[in-house]
């Protein structure tokens, strides 16, 4: 049950006096104002994230890839399969002779490709 449903009849609807519930002087501003000022504290409790400086960290630095999506050899079908941005990974088994273009492969995926009769090309 919603509070307005609870409070029908109430005058103030359990916030004290009708001046304590008006704009956003009551908040001590609107969002993140004062969160230099008056609100630190509070922040410093709840988000103390808010103030710690982060460097900037490059996508290029050596180590970083960006993810790839999955998928598993089972959920492979027809003749040929040509998927970018795909890694293969090897749960289940591919149908025979399927030609798969992929960005990735597992080593396990790619065996099985092959022992089926298939050929596993990197795009």
């Amino acid at each position: 049950m919603k509070k307005c449903t609870k409070m029908r009849g109430s005058k103030t609807h359990g916030y004290g006096s009708k001046k304590k519930h008006r704009g956003a002087g009551s908040r001590g501003g609107r969002g993140f104002a004062g969160s230099f000022k008056h609100k630190k504290v509070r922040l410093k409790k709840f988000q103390p994230e808010h103030f710690k400086k982060r460097k900037f960290k490059s996508l290029r630095r050596k180590g970083i890839k960006p993810t790839l999506q999955t998928i598993n050899l089972r959920d492979l079908t027809g003749k040929e399969a040509d998927l970018p941005g795909f890694k293969i990974l090897a749960a289940g088994q591919p149908p025979k002779g399927i030609i798969v273009k992929a960005t990735a492969f597992s080593e396990r995926a790619k065996e099985k490709i092959e022992k089926s009769g298939g050929k596993a090309e990197k795009v």
